[in-house]
């Protein structure tokens, strides 16, 4: 914004028109860029706004995270806590407070703790280390559990008190470990390993209470990843707070958000499975107490029809004695029905007998007209034949060689139908009305040609 101050009038303006223009200087004088320090003064409001100070040594200057990117965090921002956030510079116009609109945070050097954690843990994903199929189940009743801390950590007094307070007589073996500091990812995994060869324990715990990325960070060593994926007894993973994240997180069998979830996971509820083993009882008491009240009822109803078994021998003879009555009652009522029944048909069979001399009669008639009928059918059929052999008459081959013809065969059987057929000396056979004849061809047509004749 350009003033010229030699002209009064064009020299005032609004304090919204200064703050407005100021705003939009700073943001577009200033590129988006990363600020470190302190977060302090730290208010998250019920619309999911974050207003804080980001402040160093020297200065400080107030900072907004609005809703949608405070929603993408993945761990809490709180008092205290060393952050760098990449930022616009901004204005808010309202009171004219210089501030810096926050679109990203992480915590303080977790830049290349960050790019380090990744790369590992895409490396370990490709070996298959977080793959579900290798994953173990966690025993409901382990003979002994095993912990894997510093025997100075809080994590472990939670988890003692945890395990004392839900199955206090399983065992608890502490293996020790440093779990922050130059050494400790090498100490860790040197205990995990111990606890696989000693096998003395059913399920194994790894822990250590909440902390910076830095603190947190032997969790995210490949060593100690490799560790924990070669334990072949079942693991768990307590690392930190529930938004805490490692690398042991994925490689364990289950990952549990705090130590004392991890206690709670490993170890039956003693004060459940008491009252459960109480409701058993009681439903067991209240089931036996059922049975036997039904077969007391069931004795009582026994006891009222036992009898004395002179008693119950007379009122079988009752019995047998009133079925015999009811037996000869039966039988009666039985023959006068079948008589009935009888008298019924023998009286139906006298209607329905047939007449034999009006039938014999009958079936005389019938067969004279049937003898009838056949000597005229006989008659008719042999005119008939008479007609049909005075029509074939003149074909009959006999009566053709009657009228003086004759047919002439050779001695094979065959037609002669031409002279052409025969030779000279051929001998042939000649068929009349009366009798057959052989005969001696002397001069064929072929013979007379050949001599000119």
């Amino acid at each position: 914004m350009n003033l010229d101050l030699s002209s009064p009038s064009k020299a005032v303006v609004s304090v919204t028109q200064l703050n407005r223009d100021v705003r939009m200087l700073l943001e577009t004088g200033f590129p988006s860029l990363w600020v470190a320090g302190e977060i302090s003064n730290f208010k998250r409001y019920d619309s999911g706004h974050c207003y804080f100070s980001l402040k160093d040594a020297n200065a400080q200057v107030r900072c907004v995270m609005f809703r949608g990117r405070a929603s993408l965090l993945d761990f809490q921002p709180r008092e205290g806590l060393q952050v760098e956030v990449r930022a616009v510079v901004s204005l808010y116009e309202a009171r004219g407070d210089f501030q810096l609109t926050i679109e990203a945070m992480r915590q303080a050097g977790q830049g290349a703790l960050f790019e380090r954690f990744e790369a590992l843990k895409k490396q370990l994903a490709a070996e298959g280390l977080f793959a579900a199929e290798r994953k173990q189940v966690i025993p409901a009743f382990p003979r002994a559990i095993g912990i894997v801390t510093s025997p100075a950590a809080a994590a472990l007094r939670d988890v003692l008190t945890t395990l004392a307070r839900r199955m206090p007589n399983i065992p608890v073996i502490l293996y020790p470990t440093a779990v922050q500091g130059a050494d400790a990812a090498a100490q860790i995994a040197k205990a995990i390993g111990q606890a696989a060869s000693r096998n003395e324990v059913g399920t194994l715990i790894v822990c250590r209470g909440g902390g910076s990325l830095e603190d947190l960070w032997s969790f995210n060593e490949e060593i100690v990843a490799r560790a924990m994926a070669a334990c072949p007894i079942p693991l768990v993973s307590g690392v930190g707070h529930e938004t805490d994240f490692t690398i042991a997180d994925f490689v364990a069998d289950v990952r549990a958000p705090t130590p004392t979830a991890a206690a709670e996971l490993v170890s039956p509820n003693r004060a459940e499975l008491l009252m459960r083993l109480n409701q058993q009882q009681q439903r067991l008491a209240r089931v036996m107490q059922y049975q036997l009240q039904q077969h007391m009822q069931k004795l009582d109803q026994l006891g009222r029809r036992l009898l004395h078994p002179g008693q119950r021998l007379a009122q079988q003879q009752q019995d047998l004695a009133h079925k015999a009555r009811r037996l000869q009652q039966f039988i009666r009522v039985s023959q006068q029905q079948q008589q009935q029944k009888l008298a019924r048909l023998a009286l139906q069979l006298t209607h329905q007998r047939p007449k034999l001399s009006l039938q014999q009669q009958g079936l005389q008639q019938k067969q004279q007209r049937l003898q009838r009928a056949m000597h005229r059918f006989l008659e008719l059929r042999q005119q008939c034949l008479k007609q049909t052999q005075l029509q074939l008459a003149p074909w009959d081959p006999q009566q053709v060689l009657a009228r003086g013809y004759a047919l002439v065969s050779k001695t094979d059987g065959q037609i002669v139908r031409s002279a052409l057929d025969v030779r000279a000396g051929e001998a042939l056979n000649v068929r009349f009305a009366d009798e057959q004849i052989s005969v001696e061809v002397r001069q064929g047509i072929l013979q007379q040609a050949e001599l000119g004749l």
